[in-house]
């Protein structure tokens, strides 16, 4: 568990590094991260720990915190990727303020850096093709070999550089690589490529460059020029920090520190936007935002709040050590936000018509029903009861097995805020399968309980039929079916994909409150689960929701056994 300093801030090893350096004085006190998203696809719940953990960061020692788009690959950027991150990351609920900025912004500044290096000797063009390379790199074990045109000049190099500027040469014959070290156990340390010819036209720059910096000289100049002082980085870029300070240190720049933690992987799930892209494109969701993916979108979609994936974000904490979470912890958080916000509802998500026969035919009652019982403050509302309801399938069994309290012939059961009702008589269809049931209530029993004492085991959900809304439900699962679906090299992991992760109800009946249900408001249909209103396909008069969760929490009961 981190600890947590005297002024409320939780410590953990990144946080201690920053305290240590602001006691020595490192940065003059200051404290400046970044979250510096590549905008070739939409972020997921892995993005929203590096967010969390970079803001959270400049909040906890009075610092800022910038937002960057790193894009220097216009192959695969695209300006609907931008919008969807600024919306991600002021959704979760943080703020950059005046510094969003993009490494396009700096792309001057990095050809002339990387004209320095040429002069100083420490960078040169090379002719081989990207196989040649690998095969020149060596392996873990044995050196790498020098290329052929290591030794050109300083001239030679710059004016090759400036054709490569000037769009003299194709994509693949050239690229500029720094001058390090053919023999270093890093293989990034390997005279890695700064700079590669792209024809592409930018989204920003439009046709000005057809060359483009690699993420990791662009990465650390960009640091520098916006006086990062923490650029914190998943773990995967530990084996890159000495290029990050070689780099900055041949080019005599301001030196931010780079510190690496572990990413967040999930369970039952894909966390690489590689594989998230592939699934929209080969229509196994449908979308980026589709509800059943781990991005933000798909979570905010689906009905996740950013309390609770910044609350998830704080309960997994910052590690040097890469494991898998459960995504039960993670749902754990959301239904602990959830039970706390969530206006309570009825809904009935397949429908069995009751009939209460001693009930007057044109009385229409409004009973109180209470909309959240964690919180007062939020009231309560009216829901109509009437002669002819709904109740759920479920709830009713014509032979009901033992400890069954629910609804069954010659059975009495609660209707939640009503009354009393016994079970009569059941009516089938030709097919004998039961249509609907003739019940009686006893009048004295409004509200749920009995003047002379009595008491019934069960209470079922209902709603009025002459009252009731139509409604789509959407029942989501999780995407797949193994708890790690890349750990078999020898399957696509899209075999694993789970076959019945959507389920759509398409005659559902709910209390009429929920007619001006509000997108991005969370309800509990009581007994049910937590739903919201779908963002994108619910219209006036076609009402759809999607489940966000169940009400079962399968991690209290983990932590519960394990106490």
């Amino acid at each position: 568990m981190n600890e947590t300093t005297s002024n409320n801030i939780s410590v953990d090893f990144i946080r201690n590094m920053i305290i240590e350096d602001n006691a020595s004085d490192r940065f003059g006190g200051d404290v400046h991260t970044r979250f510096p998203p590549e905008p070739n696809g939409y972020l997921h719940i892995g993005h929203a720990k590096s967010i969390c953990l970079n803001f959270g960061i400049a909040r906890d020692f009075n610092g800022a915190c910038n937002l960057r788009m790193d894009d220097t690959n216009p192959v695969k950027e695209e300006v609907e990727y931008i919008e969807s991150i600024v919306a991600d990351v002021k959704w979760l609920g943080f703020d950059w303020q005046d510094r969003f900025y993009f490494a396009s912004d700096y792309f001057q500044k990095l050809y002339e850096s990387a004209v320095t290096l040429i002069k100083k000797g420490k960078a040169f063009v090379c002719d081989l093709s990207a196989d040649e390379m690998r095969a020149h790199r060596g392996s873990l074990t044995e050196p790498g070999k020098e290329s052929p045109f290591r030794g050109r000049s300083v001239e030679e190099n710059l004016a090759l550089f400036e054709k490569m500027k000037n769009g003299e040469f194709k994509e693949g014959e050239r690229t500029l690589r720094a001058k390090i070290d053919m023999a270093s156990a890093n293989i990034h340390m390997r005279d890695p490529v700064i700079y590669r010819i792209m024809h592409t036209e930018h989204h920003r720059t439009g046709k000005t460059w057809c060359i483009y910096p690699m993420y990791d000289f662009a990465h650390c100049i960009s640091d520098s020029i916006e006086k990062i002082t923490h650029s914190i980085c998943t773990l995967e870029f530990e084996i890159h920090r000495p290029l990050y300070d070689w780099i900055l240190d041949e080019l005599e720049l301001y030196h931010p520190q780079q510190i690496e933690f572990a990413r967040l992987n999930l369970n039952y799930t894909v966390m690489s936007k590689r594989r998230l892209l592939e699934l929209v494109r080969g229509g196994h969701v449908s979308g980026w935002d589709d509800p059943r993916m781990p991005t933000i979108a798909g979570l905010r979609r689906r009905g996740y709040t950013p309390e609770a994936i910044r609350n998830f974000c704080s309960v997994i904490g910052v590690t040097k050590f890469n494991s898998f979470t459960d995504i039960a912890l993670l749902e754990h958080c959301l239904r602990d936000d959830l039970n706390k916000r969530s206006m309570r509802a009825m809904g009935v998500l397949n429908p069995l018509k009751v009939v209460i026969e001693n009930y007057p035919d044109d009385q229409v009652e409004e009973l109180d029903a209470i909309n959240n019982p964690e919180d007062p403050a939020m009231g309560s509302r009216k829901v109509p009861f009437s002669k002819e309801l709904y109740i759920d399938k479920e709830d009713f069994r014509e032979v009901p097995p033992p400890k069954y309290f629910r609804l069954a012939p010659g059975k009495e059961v609660r209707l939640r805020y009503g009354y009393f009702v016994t079970c009569k008589d059941v009516i089938k269809n030709a097919e004998g399968e039961v249509v609907e049931l003739r019940c009686t209530y006893d009048p004295h029993t409004k509200g749920g309980s009995s003047p002379d004492g009595r008491t019934v085991k069960g209470t079922i959900h209902w709603v009025s039929a002459k009252y009731a809304i139509d409604a789509e439900i959407r029942l989501y699962d999780r995407l797949f079916t193994c708890e790690d679906p890349s750990c078999d090299e020898s399957r696509e992991y899209t075999e694993f994909l789970n076959k019945d992760s959507l389920s759509i109800i398409g005659n559902a009946k709910l209390e009429p409150s929920l007619a001006s249900a509000i997108p991005g408001v969370p309800y509990q249909l009581e007994r049910v689960g937590y739903f919201c209103v779908d963002l994108k396909d619910s219209k006036k008069d076609n009402l759809v929701l999607n489940r966000t969760i169940s009400l079962k929490d399968s991690w209290a009961k983990i932590q519960k056994a394990g106490k």
